[in-house]
C-alpha cells in the first residue's frame, strides 16, 4: 500500500489565466520547496492560495492594508512567528495532527501585476510567480523585510530556495 501525498496548497482560481500557467501545480512545488528549505516537513500544514486579478487584489489591499491599488502578492499569516530580534530566525509553526493540517495562512496573487512586472523586468512569468510564491510563503512563516536584518535573512532565504528551483537570483537582476 502506498501513501498518498497530502495536499499542501488549497488553490482557488478566480482569474482563469492562472489555469494556463498551472498555478496550482506551481504553487504546490514552490511551497513544498520553501517548507523544506526552512527545515519543515511538507505534510501537516496547509496554505490557502487565491489566484485573482488586479481588481480583486486592489480590494483586498484596501481592506487589509488601507492601500486602494493592486499589488503583486499579499499574505495573511495564521500565527505571528516573527523573531523579536532583527535578523533572527522566526519561530517554527507546529504541524497539525494527521488529517488536520495546521493552517499557515492565506496568499493572494494578481495576474496583471505579475504579468506586467515580469515583462518590465525581462523575466519569465512562471519564474516571477515562483519568486512571489516563495516570498508570500516566507511571510506566512514569520519572515519579513521591514527591519534591515530581517530583510537580509528573507532575501538570502528566497535566493537559496529559488536556486534550488532553477530560478536565477531575482535581486541581482533587479540591481540590488
Amino acid at each position: 500500500m502506498t501513501a498518498t501525498m497530502e495536499q499542501l496548497v488549497d488553490t482557488l482560481i478566480e482569474d482563469h489565466r492562472w489555469d494556463d500557467l498551472g498555478l496550482a501545480e506551481v504553487a504546490e512545488e514552490v511551497m513544498r520547496a520553501t517548507l523544506a528549505a526552512v527545515g519543515l516537513p511538507d505534510d501537516g500544514f496547509e496554505i490557502s492560495l487565491l489566484g485573482c486579478g488586479d481588481r480583486r487584489i486592489a480590494e483586498l489591499n484596501e481592506d487589509f492594508r488601507g492601500k486602494p491599488q493592486p499589488t503583486n502578492v499579499l499574505s495573511w499569516p495564521s500565527d505571528e512567528l516573527a523573531s523579536a530580534v532583527d535578523g533572527g530566525r522566526p519561530l517554527r509553526p507546529r504541524r497539525g495532527p494527521e488529517g488536520m493540517p495546521q493552517e499557515l495562512g492565506d496568499i493572494a496573487i494578481a495576474w496583471e501585476t505579475c504579468e506586467r512586472e515580469a515583462a518590465e523586468q525581462g523575466k519569465d512569468m512562471r519564474d516571477h510567480v515562483r519568486h512571489l510564491l516563495v516570498h508570500g510563503t516566507l511571510h506566512l512563516l514569520g519572515y519579513d523585510h521591514i527591519r534591515d536584518g530581517d530583510a537580509q535573512l528573507m532575501e538570502d532565504t528566497e535566493t537559496r530556495i529559488l536556486a534550488g528551483l532553477g530560478v536565477s537570483d531575482p535581486y541581482l537582476e533587479a540591481g540590488h
